[in-house]
Order: structure tokens, then sequence, then C-alpha cells
């Protein structure tokens, strides 16, 4: 047990990413029946959607489970209103001033976490009165900070900066990686991508496929005029980076970008035209596997290293 698990009430201090297109009940539900803490990706629901998401996912555990909440989703008002009649107790906020809904999400007994690229937000989490910090890589898949600062230069950082109970994201996929953030000062770990290509996402099973076949090298931080993002080999990929190559302004990247691109790419299995956001992990993942399977060999990895590490 640790600060992480215990606030949660979770087994393991092993988070499930709020991914767009990804996170539906199934994923969710899945890695709280396995012992972590799953998380529904309000970013790509409508407010219905996600009501729909949260009684499903009651269903099908009685483990704890959250909402990540990206603060700038249009219609704020109503998708905090329905986590908190829908009784939902851990709201993950993300993309936003965490003061903004901070104070009303504690007012109704829920827990919040904030997503940070930078020690200096990871202070401003601890001023907004969240509960727990989840420091973000440049290695994660999907919107990243500005900073581009690595999971490995990033939680020391901000272990030294808060006192808050501290998660490490971006390129986390093995038991190694877990590790390796406990020793840098992570009393936890929010993993994305793996748990992106798993039988119970609800990402497109082309788009899966695709994933599990890329290498090292076919992922690159792309849109920083608009909101940074990692982006898959694609023929849209190609197309951004020929746009930001001859110097496109903010307002051409944002024709370019169009709508519903993240919904061609993840959901649709659109490998051309669509924006397929995956993390650099991917590269070390090339097989099909279940939530359940997932987490058994994370942990017992972990755990292997663990002892090996004091036996040293």
């Amino acid at each position: 047990m640790n600060r992480v698990t215990e606030l949660f009430g979770i087994h393991y201090p092993i988070i499930q990413g709020g991914m767009v297109w990804c996170s539906g009940w199934r994923l969710a539900s899945a890695v709280s029946n396995a012992g972590g803490l799953g998380l529904l990706g309000a970013g790509s629901m409508h407010p219905e959607t996600l009501r729909d998401h949260i009684r499903k996912c009651k269903e099908a555990t009685t483990a704890p489970f959250g909402v990540n909440v990206p603060l700038l989703y249009p219609q704020m008002d109503e998708i905090i209103d329905i986590i908190i009649k829908e009784g939902v107790k851990i709201v993950f906020t993300s993309a936003g001033n965490p003061k903004t809904w901070t104070p009303v999400l504690k007012e109704h007994g829920i827990t919040v976490g904030h997503v940070v690229s930078s020690s200096r937000f990871a202070m401003k989490c601890e001023e907004a009165g969240v509960d727990l910090v989840v420091a973000e890589g440049f290695e994660a898949g999907g919107h990243n900070g500005r900073e581009e600062t690595t999971t490995m230069c990033l939680i020391p950082s901000v272990r030294q900066a808060t006192t808050l109970p501290l998660v490490a994201a971006g390129g986390i996929a093995s038991g190694q990686a877990i590790l390796a953030a406990m020793v840098l000062g992570a009393e936890g770990v929010q993993i994305g991508t793996r748990f992106a290509l798993t039988k119970e996402s609800s990402a497109s099973e082309v788009f899966k496929d695709y994933c599990l076949r890329l290498n090292e090298g076919d992922t690159k931080l792309l849109l920083k005029k608009l909101s940074p993002t990692r982006l898959a080999n694609s023929t849209f990929k190609d197309m951004v980076e020929e746009a930001e190559g001859r110097g496109a302004t903010a307002e051409e990247l944002k024709e370019v970008l169009g709508k519903g691109r993240a919904k061609k790419g993840i959901f649709e299995g659109d490998l051309e035209t669509g924006e397929l956001e995956i993390g650099q992990a991917s590269a070390q993942l090339h097989i099909y596997e279940s939530v359940s399977d997932v987490m058994t060999e994370l942990i017992q990895e972990y755990d292997r290293l663990t002892k090996m590490r004091y036996e040293w």
C-alpha cells in the first residue's frame, strides 16, 4: 500500500489513461476489476454518452473507477453536472487550469487528480487543492505539454516541487518502466498506450493492429502551434509535417486538422486521413492482449525486478 492505492482504494498503483476513443466502459471496468484504476475518457463523449458509460461501468465493476475530463471540453457545465449526479467519486482533469473546477468537485466529495507537464504546473495544482498530480512526459501519445520534457527528467523535478501524491505517465508500458518511475519518486503510474491497444479498448481493431506493428521512430510530436500531439505515421501526419516544414500558421494548421480527425483515425480506423494518436511505447508492443493479461505481466515483472533490486 502507498498513498496512491490508499487515496483511490485500489490494489495496485496502476491507473489507465482516459484516452479519447479508447477509454469506454469496457476498458475502464476491466482495469478496475484487475486491481488498477480505470478511467472513462470524457473527451470524446457527448454528455449523454458519458452518462451511459458511467452507468454501464457501474454495472460491470464494483471496484473504484473515475472519469478523465479535458478542461477545454465545450460543455463542461453539463459534464460536471452528470459526474456529480451519477455519483462518480474520482475525476482526473487535464488541459486547463485546475482552479476552475477543483473546488466544485471537492465540495461534492470527489477526489481530484490533475495532469501536468512541468514542475511549475505541479505547484499550481497544489495551490488549487487537487489530491494528486500526474506528471506526463514527452513520450506520451495524444496531446502533450509544450515543454517536451521526458518522463525521466520530469518525475524527479515534480517530486521536488510538490508534496502531493505523484503519478508518472508517458512511455510507461512495462514492469521495468514502472520500477524506474518509482525509483525516481513516483508513487504510481498512468498507462495509456498499452491499454489503448488491448482487446477491451474501444479503438478500432484496424488502428490497434497498425499500432502494434509500429517501430522505433514511427511516431512524432507535431501540431506544436496548436496543441502538441504525438502522431503515428500516416498520410495525415505527412500533411501536417509538410505544413509545419513550410512554416504554416496556426490558422493554416487548423484548416489541415479540420474536424473529427481523431475519431476517424482511432475509432473508425482510417489510417490515411485519420489522426493516429499513440505514444512512443507502441514500438515495444506487438502482441494483442486482454487487460487481465497486461496487468498480470506488469505486476509480475515489477515484483521480479523489485526482488532482484533488493538482492543487489
